[in-house]
């Protein structure tokens, strides 16, 4: 059962002529026809009383012109719904993020629910690690990883350049420094995230290249924790500058270079190389680059290859 059928159907039971639908419809009376004799043939039930010259309907026709109507009714409001989603009226976009790529995510998320209030945005905490798999098994439409992905079926765009930040307590003794050397930490007492990273396995790396013991004495499980407890005077920590910018103007953490741990740190959107995206993320992905392009500095949309 075909709507073209269907609307042939009520063409001809609103005109009650077989030839009034036919011209009604653009086709042959004769092709109008054959296409209610398809229909009655195929549901087993005569849908005119052929005794009658004006097309009534029979008792089987007027069920069938009740249910033909919705499925119409439904193609009409398939094809609005449609619409909806080009024009950005509607629609839903799922991301993954962590604790910590997620803070990227709020300024630009604010401007894209600022344009396009009616799309449903849902974001997703998850661990970094994962976030690769849950893309490629379509949990999740685009994701933010502080790492290129290994996948090459996966597509990155480098939006964010952070650094590490060593950050203490104002009244810490290295708050008094504008840069000290690792060697100069040997004897401090760190605070670190117990979530393994790269980031953190450079910073091992670092540390013994220079001959120089990381002392953690306190791990927490998460980055507010970590800023939190140092903060209240608890050693020093190595951070993302992103998760300290707003403590670090307010002078509640200080920061202090160390030379030899200058590394970038590079923040990417990704998404399924051979996808077809959504409207809702191809609209998104227009904003970061927009966003980007007005706001600079640390903010860009630079595209990698994946050799």
């Amino acid at each position: 059962m075909d709507l073209f059928a269907l609307e042939t159907f009520l063409a001809v039971a609103e005109e009650r002529s077989f030839s009034r639908a036919a011209v009604r419809l653009h086709r042959t009376q004769p092709a109008v026809s054959q296409a209610i004799a398809k229909l009655e043939s195929e549901l087993g039930e005569a849908l005119f009383d052929r005794a009658l010259r004006d097309a009534t309907l029979t008792d089987a026709g007027e069920v069938l012109r009740e249910y033909a109507q919705k499925l119409l009714n439904l193609r009409v409001e398939a094809r609005h719904a449609l619409g909806d989603l080009r024009s950005l009226h509607r629609g839903r976009l799922n991301i993954a993020a962590n604790e910590y790529t997620c803070l990227y995510l709020l300024p630009v998320m604010d401007r894209f629910r600022r344009e396009h209030p009616r799309v449903k945005v849902s974001v997703h905490r998850s661990l970094a690690s994962r976030i690769s798999d849950e893309l490629l098994a379509h949990s999740v439409e685009i994701g933010v990883l502080s790492f290129k992905p290994e996948d090459r079926a996966l597509k990155s765009i480098v939006v964010f350049r952070d650094e590490l930040a060593l950050v203490v307590n104002p009244r810490h003794p290295l708050a008094r420094k504008h840069e000290v050397t690792i060697r100069d930490l040997g004897d401090e007492n760190f605070v670190a995230h117990n979530v393994p990273s790269p980031q953190r396995m450079k910073v091992f790396e670092a540390f013994r290249r220079h001959k120089t013991q990381l002392r953690i004495d306190m791990e927490l499980p998460s980055l507010e924790s970590v800023r939190r407890f140092v903060e209240l005077g608890n050693g020093c920590a190595l951070v993302p500058m992103l998760t300290v910018e707003r403590e670090l103007k307010s002078g509640s953490l200080v920061h202090v270079k160390v030379r030899e741990l200058q590394m970038e740190r590079r923040l990417r959107l990704v998404h399924r190389r051979e996808a077809n995206l959504s409207h809702a993320a191809l609209a998104f992905l227009r904003g970061v680059r927009e966003y980007a392009e007005s706001t600079g500095g640390s903010y860009c949309f630079s595209p990698e290859r994946n050799d």
